[in-house]
């Protein structure tokens, strides 16, 4: 075997914006270095591995943007690939070769695509057109030119840098006809070959005046696609022994937890919401405790795809698995009104479709209040919140429930070559131009994903479309700020906010959310657990806003699947959801009272914060930020609870008062 770090076919992937490129490799995603995959160029397929499975040749190192979970094109989105590749150049040239597909930054949907162990380019949905675009890289446009005789501009040869430079039509030898102004062209001088822009139609390339043409980057051209067309098979022919002891480790992780003294009568409950993580979990968990009671649970949202359902019944009926299903029913539609969309940062809808049934789930299934163990298909690379995961963890949100994470460590590209090798069926969506099988009107969902339902279930896309334009049009906010997906946010991000501007749709809704309030929805009562709880209601405060400043009164975790953040402090616990409500758990009614009564000075704080920096000036080791991504105040772990920023803070110099009338009644 023949490893090479550097070679004409390797290609290191442009990092996103503001990431700096380390030269050591981690698969932490959250540090946003750079992950490694491989390329045997005999076998012309991917690798997981430095060494092949099949043959000593020679290996490729091929560097990804983070997080690095790589992935097969589905057949959706190579029929869409393809079709761009027709009506931009010509022609389809991958034909039936491998393609695979790296997520990166982007507006909505945004993906690397690489072919024979070459980046060829970005498949995006541009969220201004709502609709797909493919952009050629330099290894593409070398890859394409010479195949196809279409959107090609020659310019003379010059000594001139072009990188990057905008060139005037004397430069310009000859450019094809079918090229219009800001049309993605292949650039050829000589023996370079790269990607540039058009700023002009291609009849005027020749003849207009000022810059026709801006060239992105250019090189020597070397690049060809390989003779060889490997298949899926081959690849997992090829990662066999890699497979094999991922799967060996997943599995020694499952025994190794379950076999536990304490565990070992338990029975075991892989959480099965129909995707692939959870299939390969599940498939992972029966082979790995053969002969021992193996469940799955499905929450059941009432807002699932159709073809998730079905899938999960049949799957578990044919592998003859006990399925144990919680109901959310008409939970969502029936809150809808009172708290209108969910959010990216207004998960409401965890709460009230997943908590509760996974809850109601633990309860039946703990024995005599007992730890429930799940087997769970959470991965580091889904998203940078979940970087951290450890084998094993402690829910803190559902009592009595101890997750095991045996794939954690896995990407998608690992995921997808083992259902492959074991041959299991899959839920049909991934096939049909989904990434991520969820909830369907999910607003971590990408506008991608969401025109999908337009087309494959429109009675669904029409009921919940038809709320968000009512909902819109009761903020005084138009249609097209629908259709450009700015509902999934309550506070927009700078790229939504960019992308409004460019279109000039209007963001600020003419009914604001209610300045901060916070009303008791019950009193102080004894819980049956032993203690005391008491619930209100918040208004004004988002979930980010609560974390980023409850820190200072005692340890704090927060879940963005279930929109909440977690507070544990000397005197009790305190859970904070998107949707206002807030719980208190205590050991006695004063402990209820203290901890609800800092808690909601805090929330007054971060609703009411001026910026006026004199928390900042009291605080002895500097733990504070204000204006921050994170909040108005952000207090960080280096915050050793003194209390000097409260005492200092002009916002809370007459809390006590405005508290005291809000908790009992009086506006």
């Amino acid at each position: 075997m023949h490893l090479k770090k550097s070679d004409a076919r390797i290609h290191k992937m442009p990092s996103r914006k503001g990431v700096v490129d380390k030269k050591k490799h981690s698969r932490n995603p959250v540090s946003n270095e750079q992950s490694i995959i491989y390329w045997c160029k005999d076998c012309n397929v991917p690798l997981l591995d430095k060494k092949c499975g099949v043959c000593e040749g020679e290996i490729f190192e091929i560097k990804l943007s983070g997080p690095g979970d790589i992935r097969f094109c589905s057949p959706y989105e190579r029929e869409l690939l393809g079709k761009l590749l027709l009506s931009e150049f010509g022609r389809d040239p991958l034909g039936e070769k491998l393609v695979l597909l790296n997520k990166i930054s982007g507006e909505d949907k945004t993906a690397q695509v690489i072919v024979d162990g070459l980046n060829i380019g970005t498949l995006l949905f541009d969220m201004s057109l709502m609709e797909y675009r493919f952009e050629i890289s330099e290894a593409g446009a070398q890859v394409l030119h010479g195949l196809i005789g279409s959107r090609t501009v020659t310019l003379k040869k010059t000594k001139m840098h072009l990188n990057g430079k905008k060139v005037s039509s004397e430069l310009v030898e000859s450019s094809t006809n079918d090229i219009n102004t800001g049309d993605p062209v292949i650039v050829v001088s000589g023996n370079l070959v790269g990607v540039g822009i058009s700023l002009v139609d291609g009849d005027n390339m020749a003849t207009a005046d000022g810059p026709v043409l801006k060239v992105r980057k250019i090189s020597s051209s070397d690049l060809k696609l390989s003779s060889r067309v490997a298949t899926i098979e081959d690849a997992i022919t090829a990662n066999l022994p890699h497979l094999r002891k991922i799967g060996k480790n997943a599995m020694n992780t499952i025994k190794g937890i379950a076999s536990q003294k304490e565990h070992r009568k338990l029975p075991v409950h892989v959480s099965f919401s129909g995707g692939k993580d959870s299939l390969v979990v599940l498939d992972l968990t029966l082979s790995a405790l053969k002969g021992r009671d193996v469940r799955a649970f499905f929450l059941n949202t009432g807002i699932e795809f159709p073809e998730t359902v079905e899938f999960v019944h049949s799957h578990c009926e044919k592998r003859g698995i006990e399925l144990i299903e919680s109901k959310a029913e008409n939970a969502f539609w029936e809150n809808l009104e009172s708290f209108g969309p969910p959010a990216k940062d207004f998960r409401w809808c965890c709460k009230v479709c997943k908590l509760g049934p996974a809850g109601a789930i633990i309860d039946q299934c703990s024995e005599d209040g007992g730890v429930c163990l799940t087997i769970d298909g959470k991965r580091k690379f889904e998203s940078f919140s979940r970087s951290n995961i450890s084998a094993s963890e402690k829910n803190p949100f559902v009592p009595n429930q101890l997750n095991i994470f045996p794939i954690r460590d896995w990407r998608a590209i690992e995921v997808w070559l083992y259902i492959y090798w074991r041959k299991l069926d899959y839920n049909p969506l991934y096939d049909v131009g989904f990434e991520r099988v969820g909830c369907y009107l999910c607003p971590a969902e990408l506008s991608a994903e969401y025109e999908r339902l337009k087309d494959l279930h429109p009675s669904i896309y029409d009921r919940w479309n038809s709320f968000l334009l009512k909902w819109a049009k009761s903020k005084g906010l138009s249609d097209e700020y629908v259709r450009h997906g700015m509902w999934r946010w309550k506070e927009l991000p700078p790229k939504m906010l960019k992308l409004a501007r460019e279109l000039g749709i209007e963001t600020e809704p003419s009914s604001v959310i209610d300045d901060f309030d916070i009303t008791l929805t019950s009193g102080f009562s004894p819980c049956r657990e032993g203690g005391f709880t008491v619930e209100a209601s918040v208004k004004g405060v988002l979930v980010s806003e609560a974390s980023a400043i409850l820190n200072m009164l005692g340890s704090t975790v927060v879940s963005e699947e279930l929109g909440m953040v977690l507070l544990k402090m000397d005197s009790g616990t305190v859970k904070f959801f998107s949707s206002g409500s807030l719980k208190v758990t205590a050991n006695s009614k004063e402990d209820a009272h203290s901890c609800l009564e800092a808690t909601a000075k805090q929330l007054l704080r971060a609703s009411k914060c001026t910026e006026c920096g004199i928390c900042l000036k009291v605080c002895p080791v500097n733990a504070i930020e204000l204006g921050s991504e994170k909040g108005r105040v952000y207090i960080n772990d280096s915050c050793i609870r003194c209390g000097k920023c409260t005492d200092g803070c002009v916002v809370l110099k007459y809390s006590d008062k405005i508290l005291s009338a809000m908790l009992n009644g009086r506006k």
